[in-house]
């Protein structure tokens, strides 16, 4: 009995501070919390204005890609992202700021390479045509614009909700000024964001965010990211260092040269 209790203590303990500091969202309260309740609340619970306008973001870590067969395709144990965030943004799933995505094998070569500079995307084989660049970021890019939903222009409505990882979760439909739909779940007892939904040109895109761990300035991350589409587990990722706020060298950003005309 003793033993059982003392594990239990040290289970408590353990628990991240972001998951004791984290804002839980009441559906019993009257009046009843409005989606965008929802999203302050979220927006709240992952650092405040802080995350709204963060400026900069620099992950890295590890990352597996599979086969749909279930097989891992490639392992990465060097995964690493910048960005570089403009506030205001209204279109949820085209490019926006900076980005650059690098993936290394366990021998340092490049699995792939993407970036966008705010004009030009590129990736390992180089320059992207505008066309190929514009479908693979409405593939790719979404959830940022949680950040924004707050702002003039954005529609928000309430879907059904759903049990996501063990966790009652709210499901709030984002509709940008150009019509572009995200369905984001946020989860009850902590208000941390745990799902993230649109459809893309790759198919039904979903992701699923879990391991949620809280910095000193008070941002909320969390270190593992599953991506879906049409129901098949694409990748996943498992952040391991995070930077937020702080200066990300220019060149980080700076596309290939074109290579000189023979």
């Amino acid at each position: 009995m003793m033993r059982s209790l003392l594990s239990f203590l040290l289970l408590m303990l353990a628990v991240p501070a972001a998951m004791a500091q984290a804002q839980a969202i009441d559906l019993t309260a009257e009046p009843a919390p409005t989606p965008q309740d929802v999203i302050a609340a979220a927006i709240e619970a992952h650092g405040g204005e802080f995350f709204r306008d963060p400026g900069t973001l620099a992950l890295s870590g590890q990352a597996h890609f599979f086969n749909s067969d279930s097989t891992v395709r490639v392992w990465s144990p060097d995964y690493r992202m910048w960005r570089e965030f403009t506030r205001g943004r209204t279109v949820s799933h085209g490019a926006d700021g900076k980005v650059r995505i690098l993936a290394h094998d366990e021998a340092g070569g490049t699995i792939f390479e993407v970036g966008y500079d705010g004009e030009t995307t590129w990736t390992q084989d180089g320059i992207m045509p505008r066309d190929l660049a514009d479908a693979y970021w409405a593939s790719n890019f979404g959830f940022g614009i949680i950040r924004s939903a707050l702002d003039a222009g954005f529609t928000l409505s309430f879907a059904p909700g759903r049990y996501l990882q063990d966790g009652e979760t709210v499901i709030v439909r984002i509709v940008d000024p150009r019509g572009q739909e995200t369905l984001f779940g946020i989860d009850v007892d902590t208000a941390f964001i745990t799902y993230m939904a649109f459809r893309s040109p790759r198919g039904w895109h979903e992701r699923f965010y879990s391991d949620f761990r809280q910095l000193d300035n008070g941002w909320v991350q969390a270190q593992r990211v599953v991506l879906v589409y049409d129901g098949i587990v694409a990748n996943q990722v498992f952040w391991e260092e995070v930077s937020v706020g702080e200066t990300i060298d220019p060149g980080i950003f700076t596309p290939p040269a074109p290579e000189e005309a023979e």
